[in-house]
C-alpha cells in the first residue's frame, strides 16, 4: 500500500466536455489532499470513474470498465473505487448492490463532495450521494497544477429542454446558469496559471442568466472578453431554438471570441424533429445558419445528427443528407439512436433495426467525410492565425496550432513557438487538418 504522502490516483474520463471540466476538477480537488496522477489503474490507489450515460454504448463501457476492477481489487484491498457522473446519477444504490467492490457513488451535483467522499472510504463506508442539488455554487476555483494553453470553464449545468431522446435532465438536473462574478473569478484563475484560451461550457449555453443580474450570455462573453492575458474565447454547446441575434453579433464584434460555433441540428427531417421535440423546424435552423454566416463568414459550423430514431423513413434520413449538402459542416458528430432510461423516445413505437441504423450511419459518416475534406481544400491560400500547442501528433518535426476556426493546422517551425500566436499561410487542405508555411512575425504577436 502507497504512504500516505505517495498516494496516487487514475481518473477515468467517459463522454462530454462538461465531464472532461468535472475531472480537471477532481484532480484539483484531490490533489489537496495528497493524491499525484497514476500512470494507470493498475499503479493506483484510487480510480475515480466520471461516467456518461448519454448513449448506451457510453454505459456498456463503464460496466465494463468496472468489472475488470475486480480483480485489481482482489489484489489491493486497500484500493478505493468510485464511479461518478451520469451513470451514477442514473443508477445511484443500485451501482452500489450490483458491484460489491465500488466503495462510492456520486452524480454531478456532488464533484465537490468527492475529497470527504473519499477519506469516509477509507473509514470503510459505502455510500452513493445523488440528489440534484439547488442552483451549482462551487464557492471556491479549483484551478489544475498545470492546466496548459487552453481550459473549460463550465457556466452553467442542467437543461430545461426535454428532448424525447435526451437522458440529461434527468440526470444533470434543471438549467442552472452559475454567478457571473464567480465564472470571471475562475477564468481570471486560469489565465493567472497561463492558459490562454477558455472554453465556455453549457448544455445550453445559449440561455445563460446570470442569476444575480440576469446577465445573458452574449453579456457575458462581452465579461469574458475583457479579461487581461486571455487570448482566445470558445463556448460549447448551443441550442438552435435559443439562439439569438445577440449572441451572433456579439461573435462578430467581440475579437477574442472565435469564429466557431457546434450547433445541433440532430435531424434534417421537420417530422424527425417534431418527434424529437427540438423545438425548431429545419426551414428555421437554416435561417439561423444563414443569419449567422452573414454576420460572421468565417465561421466554422459543427453539429450533432441522431440517425435511425424511432419511426424514420428514408425520406426522414435523406433529408438529413441534404442538411449536411446545404449547411456543408466543417465538422459532425454523429450517432445511432439508442434507448435511454427516463426519455419519451424510449417508449416510442417504430424501432428501427440496427442494420438499418448502421448502415445509415455509415452513408451519413461517409457524405461528411466528403464534404468535410472539401471544405478543408477550400482554405488553401488563406492567412491564419494560430495559437501553437506544441509539436504535430504525427511529428516528422512539424509543429501544430488552431485557427480561429478551431481547424488544425501543421507546419514547419521551432518548438519554441509552442504557446504563442503565429501567422501561417494554408498550402493543403486533408481530411483532418490542414498544412501550412510560417509567415515572418509582424511583432503583434506574443512569444
Amino acid at each position: 500500500m502507497a504512504s500516505h504522502n505517495n498516494k496516487r490516483v487514475h481518473i477515468a474520463t467517459f463522454g462530454c466536455q462538461m465531464n472532461a471540466y468535472d475531472s480537471k476538477r477532481m484532480a484539483g480537488m484531490l490533489a489537496e489532499m495528497g493524491y499525484t496522477e497514476a500512470q494507470g489503474p493498475d499503479a493506483a490507489d484510487l480510480i475515480v470513474l466520471n461516467t456518461c450515460s448519454v448513449r448506451r454504448l457510453a454505459e456498456e463501457k463503464v460496466y465494463s470498465y468496472v468489472g475488470e476492477l475486480k480483480r485489481l481489487k482482489r489484489e489491493k484491498p486497500w484500493l478505493i473505487i468510485g464511479v461518478g457522473g451520469c451513470v451514477a446519477q442514473q443508477e445511484g444504490d443500485r451501482l452500489l448492490k450490483r458491484l460489491p467492490h465500488l466503495d462510492f457513488v456520486f452524480g454531478p451535483d456532488a464533484v465537490t463532495s468527492l475529497p470527504e467522499l473519499v477519506t469516509e472510504a477509507m473509514q470503510g463506508k459505502r455510500q452513493a450521494l445523488t440528489k440534484l442539488g439547488p442552483p451549482a455554487r462551487p464557492g471556491r476555483i479549483i484551478v489544475p497544477a498545470e492546466p496548459g494553453l487552453r481550459a473549460m470553464v463550465t457556466v452553467m449545468t442542467g437543461c430545461d429542454n426535454f428532448c424525447s431522446y435526451c437522458v440529461v435532465p434527468y440526470v444533470r438536473g434543471r438549467e442552472r446558469s452559475r454567478p457571473a462574478g464567480e465564472v470571471l473569478e475562475e477564468v481570471a484563475a486560469l489565465v493567472e496559471a497561463g492558459v490562454r484560451e477558455i472554453t465556455l461550457l453549457g448544455q445550453n449555453v445559449n440561455s445563460y442568466h446570470d442569476p444575480d443580474s440576469g446577465l445573458d450570455f452574449a453579456g457575458l462573453l462581452g465579461r469574458v472578453n475583457e479579461v487581461q492575458g486571455l487570448w482566445r474565447i470558445r463556448f460549447t454547446t448551443s441550442h438552435p431554438k435559443d439562439l439569438g441575434q445577440g449572441l451572433i453579433e456579439a461573435m462578430a464584434g467581440l475579437d477574442k471570441v472565435m469564429e466557431q460555433m457546434h450547433l445541433p441540428a440532430q435531424s434534417g427531417s421537420n417530422r424527425m424533429l417534431k418527434a424529437m421535440n427540438r423545438g425548431y423546424t429545419r426551414e428555421r435552423y437554416l435561417e439561423q445558419v444563414r443569419r449567422l454566416r452573414e454576420k460572421v463568414p468565417q465561421v466554422a459550423l459543427g453539429s450533432d445528427i441522431i440517425v435511425g430514431f424511432p419511426g424514420e423513413s428514408q425520406e426522414d434520413f435523406d433529408q438529413s443528407l441534404s442538411l449536411l449538402r446545404e449547411v456543408r459542416y466543417d465538422f459532425l458528430y454523429s450517432f445511432k439512436y439508442s434507448d435511454r432510461p427516463f426519455t419519451k423516445a424510449s417508449r416510442i413505437e417504430g424501432k428501427l433495426e440496427e442494420e438499418i441504423k448502421s448502415a445509415r450511419l455509415v452513408e451519413l459518416q461517409a457524405l461528411q467525410r466528403e464534404i468535410g475534406l472539401e471544405e478543408h481544400q477550400a482554405q488553401a491560400g488563406r492567412v491564419e492565425e494560430l495559437l501553437v500547442e506544441g509539436p504535430a501528433k504525427h511529428g516528422r518535426g512539424l509543429m501544430s496550432g488552431r485557427s480561429r476556426a478551431g481547424r488544425v493546422v501543421n507546419f514547419s517551425g521551432p518548438p519554441e513557438l509552442a504557446g504563442s500566436l503565429v501567422m501561417v499561410n494554408v498550402t493543403q487542405g486533408r481530411e483532418n487538418s490542414l498544412a501550412g508555411e510560417l509567415l515572418p512575425a509582424t511583432g503583434e504577436y506574443k512569444a
